[in-house]
């Protein structure tokens, strides 16, 4: 039965089914994240909190080699994080195990949407959206891995570091550091997808190459606030590491991005 063929109900009844299979992947993957969750605590969502931490370590060998940078050789930072609710680490380790498979199972999830989409389009449409689904996928877990290899232990590291007055001790509590590290990974995650969200919007014919190019000096300078705001140590070099990749973001997203008619003609010109 094609989509022409299927009524609505028979298109309700394949949605209800492909939820159910995204629900028990969802499940399936929380179970495991929650047997491997005491792991997975200590060796990947804690690492950013000592001082052996790879990107710390990279940074101390850099400073070492290049004068001037900021000093990231302290031996001794590690986080001191207390608990003060009872029920926080059972919840915690409910509530991450779902969001991990949550991240996981996104591909499974995209997959689904794409079987349930496909029977309606047609064969190039096929063939351009199963390229969407991959990048798009792609592009969220490199997000994420920047959220979590850059982004957070910067933010982490200053903010664990500013003192107000010398007699306050700094600790964080278990849902700070939670929900700190959950949010700047999945949010960086969404950022990444910013070059397809500009590819969706011109093929409806929204968004224009031209807005990117006459908006570019006013897109730099909102990328350095936000970066600031993100690590907001205030030296040069910090800053450089958070806006260096939003800022290729922004230049990738004209690459995928329509020109308008006059922008292509006046390109077939040159080339002619």
């Amino acid at each position: 039965m094609n989509a022409q063929e299927m009524s609505f109900w028979d298109h309700l009844e394949e949605l209800r089914w492909m939820l159910f299979r995204v629900v028990i992947a969802l499940f399936v993957f929380a179970v495991g994240g929650f047997i491997v969750m005491p792991w997975f605590f200590d060796n990947v969502i804690m690492a950013p909190a000592s001082a052996d931490f790879f990107l710390y370590q990279w940074l101390c060998r850099l400073s070492r080699t290049i004068p001037g940078l900021p000093d990231f050789c302290d031996g001794n930072f590690s986080i001191d994080m207390v608990n003060i609710d009872l029920t926080a680490p059972f919840f915690r380790h409910l509530s991450t195990s779902f969001w991990i498979a949550l991240i996981l199972i996104c591909p499974y999830i995209l997959f689904e949407v794409w079987r349930f989409v496909s029977p309606a389009l047609y064969d190039h449409e096929k063939k351009n959206v199963r390229w969407v689904f991959l990048f798009g996928t792609l592009m969220f877990f490199m997000g994420c891995l920047v959220g979590y290899s850059l982004i957070f232990p910067m933010t982490l590291r200053f903010l664990y570091s500013y003192t107000l007055s010398d007699i306050i001790h700094n600790t964080v509590s278990l849902d700070s550091y939670m929900d700190n590290f959950l949010v700047l990974v999945f949010i960086m995650g969404l950022v990444f997808e910013m070059p397809l969200i500009s590819w969706l919007l011109s093929q409806i014919g929204i968004l224009k190459k031209s807005f990117f190019t006459t908006y570019r000096r006013h897109a730099i300078l909102i990328l350095l606030i936000l970066a600031a705001i993100i690590t907001p140590t205030g030296d040069p070099f910090t800053l450089s590491l958070v806006f260096i990749p939003l800022y290729a973001l922004y230049e990738f997203s004209i690459l995928l991005v329509k020109a308008d008619p006059k922008e292509e003609d006046e390109i077939l010109s040159a080339k002619i």
